[in-house]
């Protein structure tokens, strides 16, 4: 937040992937005049995060890590080879805190849908038909209950062959909500 905060010398698209959607939502609320528009993937929960898919997911790897290593835990992963790799790639920079920083992931609330009333930018928002943790229901919400958001759908699969297309969808949905309304020449 404080990086987000340095870098907005002029009004800015912020944006986010699960947690980092939520965190960005966070900050265009408490910066409305900073915030141009938002990108916002896969958001995982609205308000407490309870039993939400990737609360619970968060919660377990945690423990994982804690119990069994990283190592042991990253070979014990049983979803597609893409998201693996993935996952090892983000994990290991996350070392040696990575089991504290899921723990904080699974227990941050998330923006309310009260204060999703309340963001007055355009919202590019996207999900993922097939993803589990990240359900799309969430993200339907999110578009429904904000005023100028708007939903663009994809595939898990999809993000398995083309790594750029959940970020394609968020900026569909970006300008589809209204975020450019004239190209200057």
């Amino acid at each position: 937040m404080a990086a987000l905060d340095e870098a907005a010398a002029t009004p800015v698209l912020a944006g986010g992937i699960s947690l980092g959607a939520h965190l960005a939502v966070e900050w265009a609320l408490a910066n409305p005049d900073r915030c141009a528009g938002l990108l916002l993937a896969l958001p995982a929960w609205n308000g407490a995060p309870g039993d939400a898919p990737a609360a619970v997911s968060a919660r377990l790897s945690a423990q994982a890590v804690r119990d069994h290593g990283l190592d042991a835990t990253l070979a014990a992963v049983d979803t597609e080879p893409w998201l693996t790799t993935e996952l090892n790639r983000a994990w290991r920079r996350a070392e040696p805190g990575l089991a504290e920083s899921l723990d904080i992931a699974a227990t941050r609330p998330a923006p309310e849908l009260a204060d999703l009333t309340r963001i007055a930018v355009p919202a590019g928002i996207a999900g993922c038909r097939d993803d589990p943790v990240h359900p799309i229901e969430v993200a339907r919400t999110w578009a429904a209950t904000m005023p100028r958001a708007k939903l663009c759908a994809t595939t898990l699969t999809a993000l398995g062959q083309d790594r750029e297309s959940l970020g394609r969808a968020t900026v569909l949905a970006w300008l589809g909500a209204g975020g450019v309304t004239r190209m200057e020449q």
